[in-house]
């Protein structure tokens, strides 16, 4: 598995034959590097954890461009349909979709979904979490947290799945802070690699630096992969 981290929450994952973006939001993203034409060449599969406009961010371009699969709940599945997606693939909270090269199963996620049509906010479904689990490696089960705040369901997560690798939001005021992702990590999960992400991106509303999460990770801080965005790590 190859994972490039492009700031933010935008992530590209490659297993298998499957390229795979997770939140793709590059324009208007201060963090990002890299445009989205270079971050979805070759693509299979978009995923969308929720319908924020930092999580959306060039889906509609992208999709449109590459003819990959959507990958989300109904309603923002449906609400990108309406706008000229074709392919598309909903699911909801529990629910498993297996595609050639992987599966992905829904978690719960606390947060809120919505997109602002003329200055008003429009329900875009629950807010969700992705295990990631590749048919073709072992050993690389992804947990992607999506934007949550700390919940016990966690737990359950890690005792049906066991995921290896996890991916968590640790910049605060929208999300778990270093404290909370920290403790989920140290209390729930058994991860060998954990990439923090929502930080370092929005100035005064996400923290700059993951030193709150590595501090509150204590000894098992060496667990922590802190991706500088472009960067790839493979697994």
């Amino acid at each position: 598995m190859k994972i490039t981290y492009h700031g933010h929450s935008a992530f590209r994952i490659e297993t298998g034959g499957a390229v795979v973006l997770v939140d793709p939001f590059f324009t208007g993203n201060p963090a990002a590097k890299a445009s989205w034409q270079e971050a979805s060449e070759g693509l299979t599969h978009l995923l969308l954890t929720h319908g924020h406009g930092d999580h959306v961010g060039d889906s509609l371009e992208i999709l449109k461009a590459t003819g990959a699969t959507l990958v989300s709940n109904f309603e923002v599945c449906s609400w990108l349909n309406g706008k000229g997606v074709e392919k598309y693939s909903p699911g909801n909270h529990g629910g498993r979709i297996s595609f050639d090269d992987f599966d992905v199963i829904f978690t719960n996620a606390w947060h809120s979904s919505s997109d602002v049509v003329a200055g008003q906010p429009v329900y875009l479904g629950n807010p969700a979490g992705f295990v990631i689990e590749p048919k073709k490696e072992h050993g690389n089960t992804l947990y992607i947290a999506g934007d949550t705040g700390l919940s016990y369901d966690m737990k359950l997560i890690s005792e049906l799945y066991h995921p290896q690798i996890g991916i968590l939001p640790i910049g605060d005021r929208f999300t778990m802070g270093g404290d909370q992702a920290a403790y989920a990590c140290r209390h729930f999960f058994d991860f060998k690699t954990v990439i923090p992400c929502h930080f370092a991106s929005f100035k005064g509303y996400v923290d700059d630096d993951a030193s709150k999460f590595l501090k509150a990770m204590g000894p098992d801080a060496g667990k922590v992969r802190v991706m500088a965005a472009g960067e790839t790590v493979t697994f």
